[in-house]
């Protein structure tokens, strides 16, 4: 068995499996080249939705070109606006929220997500949260707006009631050089 804790991204997709189910409704909020776009719209399945956001075209255009390879662009909703965004766009429950934050693979890496676009963004996905739904946020604090949103999303998430939510933060504290973190907000179901 492979390790479960050596990825944090590999353990973000293990909890959307768990979670997710035919028909669902997932939401990638970081789009970048498609793959976890593609891997959302593969746990939807035909009948489910699967809304991405990114703000650089060129996201979209690898996006397309890759759900069109797996015969998947008839289950996703790809947007080009930020993820601040997201309720002009989705108005039914959503049972994953998917952050996958920094910058563009093989993209402009001075594009990168910012800690306030990304804390209105979780704030409003926490209104489409259905029960029993999740945020998960990869996040990378290798790089000074990645630092700036980890402590950011730390301290808002500290302040959510237990009551109403299950927050978890993963991170591989004997690993060198600022490693990927991931942070699980999970809605309880009412009693």
């Amino acid at each position: 068995m492979k390790d479960i804790f050596s990825n944090v991204i590999e353990l973000a997709k293990k909890i959307c499996k768990a979670k997710l189910t035919e028909g669902d409704r997932a939401v990638d909020c970081t789009m970048g080249n498609g793959n976890d776009t593609a891997f959302l719209s593969s746990l939807v399945g035909k009948d489910g939705r699967v809304y991405a956001f990114d703000i650089q075209e060129q996201a979209l255009v690898n996006t397309s070109k890759k759900l069109q390879e797996l015969n998947f662009l008839d289950r996703a909703v790809l947007i080009c606006d930020g993820h601040e965004t997201i309720e002009k766009y989705i108005k039914e429950p959503v049972r994953v929220f998917l952050f996958n934050l920094g910058y563009l693979p093989k993209g402009d890496h001075s594009i990168t997500t910012q800690k306030e676009t990304t804390l209105q963004a979780v704030q409003k996905c926490l209104n489409l949260l259905e029960p029993d739904g999740i945020i998960l946020l990869v996040i990378y604090p290798g790089h000074d707006n990645g630092k700036a949103e980890q402590e950011a999303l730390v301290r808002y998430s500290s302040t959510l009631d237990q009551k109403n939510y299950n927050v978890a933060r993963i991170c591989l504290t004997n690993q060198v050089n600022n490693p990927p973190e991931l942070l699980c907000v999970e809605k309880v179901l009412p009693r």
